[in-house]
């Protein structure tokens, strides 16, 4: 089977750390008065892991996700992704963005959207798309179960399908750092339950390093290796939570003792965390 080209420039080999995260904090201002986002966060990712930021709205974790991806600057502390600072990880086109809105361009076929990757990856170059990226398209598009709508426009799909056309476009982009922020929020619960295994089942297969955001601890135990749970404003890390369940996972798994204690281990953490105050 052809596999995912990685096209962006490699991430310097200074480290086995992905992501190296020290005692970052984040203040910011508003109406004039000083918010303490994040405080002393420490977090170290491996490469090929899928780690999940999880915790109710407010805790800082999409916040801390944004700092990973270079949108937002840390009031002090350090962000490593191997050896590089998160905006010369970004120039680099070494990380992939999948928001909570699918963001496809309206005027675009599904296919063309996901081709969008490679245009954003050669800037100015006007020449045609080599033969790996379309290959690349094929092969992603084939996983999300989306080729038969390759040429349909975005409004002509589900918002289900508009999402994992979404995940499409950022696994094309050959980065090897994936950064999701709570991909599947807006999505009722089936719809849900069914992208969430589409990614599983692409993630398992290219094992791209993941960056995850949910308030979901269903969904963090499903596909996790590894949840941080975080504490309420001032956002830290309160504990790090093995998830030792079998991969592949699919959807049976859930059916598990084994998962649900892993869920209910989750939201205990969480409730600790949070000084026994129910989120």
């Amino acid at each position: 089977m052809h596999e995912l080209s990685e096209r962006p420039a490699p991430l310097a080999e200074t480290s086995d750390d992905v992501i190296a995260i020290r005692h970052v904090e984040k203040t910011f201002q508003q109406a004039g008065n000083p918010v303490h986002a994040l405080s002393d966060v420490e977090l170290t990712i491996e490469r090929g892991e899928f780690v999940t930021l999880f915790g109710p709205s407010g805790c800082g974790k999409s916040t801390l996700l944004r700092i990973i991806a270079g949108l937002e600057t840390q009031t002090s502390g350090s962000v490593s992704l191997f050896g590089q600072t998160p905006a010369e990880a970004s120039r680099r086109k070494n990380i992939s963005w999948v928001p909570q809105s699918s963001a496809l361009l309206p005027w675009l076929s599904i296919r063309d959207n996901a081709l969008l990757s490679d245009v954003v990856n050669r800037g100015a170059d006007r020449a045609p798309h080599p033969e790996r990226v379309h290959q690349d398209v094929d092969l992603v598009l084939e996983e999300m179960r989306l080729t038969d709508f390759a040429a349909a426009l975005p409004s002509q799909l589900s918002g289900g399908m508009r999402q994992r056309a979404a995940i499409a476009r950022g696994f094309v982009q050959g980065a090897p750092l994936m950064l999701m922020d709570e991909p599947f929020a807006a999505l009722d619960e089936l719809t849900r339950d069914s992208v969430r295994l589409h990614l599983l089942d692409v993630w398992e297969r290219h094992r791209k390093t993941v960056v995850f955001v949910t308030h979901s601890a269903e969904e963090a135990a499903l596909l996790s290796d590894r949840v941080a749970v975080m504490t309420p404003r001032p956002g830290r890390i309160a504990a790090m939570i093995d998830i030792d369940l079998p991969r592949p996972r699919t959807a049976d798994l859930a059916e598990t003792p084994e998962f649900h204690a892993k869920m209910n281990e989750i939201k205990r953490t969480l409730r600790e965390g949070w000084k026994g105050d129910e989120p």
